[in-house]
């Protein structure tokens, strides 16, 4: 900022701050112009702490064995699961916002699983700072999976959604 102070600046930052913690997010970055040679940069972020999920423990205990009748109705145990973030047909977020999977409330997805898409083609709306942002798709193949809920908050390379 360029040597003058603006009296909302203060409040600004602090409305940041706060968005920040409401929609937990580690990190926002806002640029405010006020003239030719006057604006504001101002990043906000936060350390999360990294809480342990409660099946992770688990994984640590010997399960009791199952004997009896008890044994034959016993579900099978789930896969591992493979973190999105890490998938290489994963689509990521290019910003920090809301995302949207359809146009307008009440109207039909832009996609769904199972559905095949073009490149180019757009796969949802991510809204930030009160503008909407088409995200395209970068790719031609199916949508496997949507990891995000409609009206969800994202983060800059939070994965989005699975095409193969």
């Amino acid at each position: 900022m360029a040597n003058k102070t603006h009296d909302g600046d203060v409040a600004f930052i602090r409305a940041l701050a706060e968005l920040l913690r409401e929609n937990d997010l580690t990190e926002l970055q806002v640029k405010r112009d006020y003239g030719a040679d006057d604006s504001l940069n101002v990043r906000v972020s936060r350390q999360m702490q990294m809480v342990q999920s409660a099946p992770a423990p688990a994984m640590h205990a010997a399960p009791a064995p199952i004997s009896g009748p008890a044994a034959a109705d016993a579900a099978p145990a789930p896969a591992p699961s493979v973190d999105p973030a890490q998938d290489p047909n994963a689509v990521t977020s290019p910003m920090v916002g809301t995302a949207y999977l359809q146009p307008e409330p009440g109207t039909p997805s832009f996609v769904a699983v199972g559905d095949k898409v073009a490149e180019g083609q757009t796969l949802m709306i991510i809204e930030a700072m009160k503008t909407m942002n088409q995200i395209p798709s970068p790719k031609s193949g199916t949508v496997k999976r949507i990891l995000v809920e409609d009206g969800a908050p994202v983060e800059f390379g939070a994965p989005l959604m699975i095409i193969e």
